[in-house]
């Protein structure tokens, strides 16, 4: 079993957040949950991916797909497009 198939689906969710530059807070907003949940959902995936850090994680994720990083698990969380991240992060 290679490394990103024992990630929940929550774990690969926000792990592609991150990869797409959102904040913890941003995160927790578009999930309904709090940041600290957001931090023990990314402390696990760093674990079961070998990763230390958000910019490991987000080259981990660009290195294996981007955005289609799984690629079925990116189709069925389509909910959670950049553009509604964008959204949440409010004018530029």
């Amino acid at each position: 079993m290679i490394p990103r198939e024992r990630l929940t689906s929550k774990e690969i969710q926000i792990s592609i957040l991150v990869w797409q530059g959102l904040t913890n807070r941003e995160i927790g907003k578009i999930i309904g949950t709090s940041e600290q949940v957001i931090k023990n959902h990314l402390r696990s995936a760093f674990d079961k991916l070998g990763v230390w850090s958000r910019l490991e994680l987000a080259m981990y994720i660009a290195s294996h797909g981007g955005k289609d990083w799984p690629s079925e698990i990116a189709s069925a969380d389509s909910a959670y497009s950049s553009s509604e991240a964008d959204s949440c992060r409010g004018p530029a």
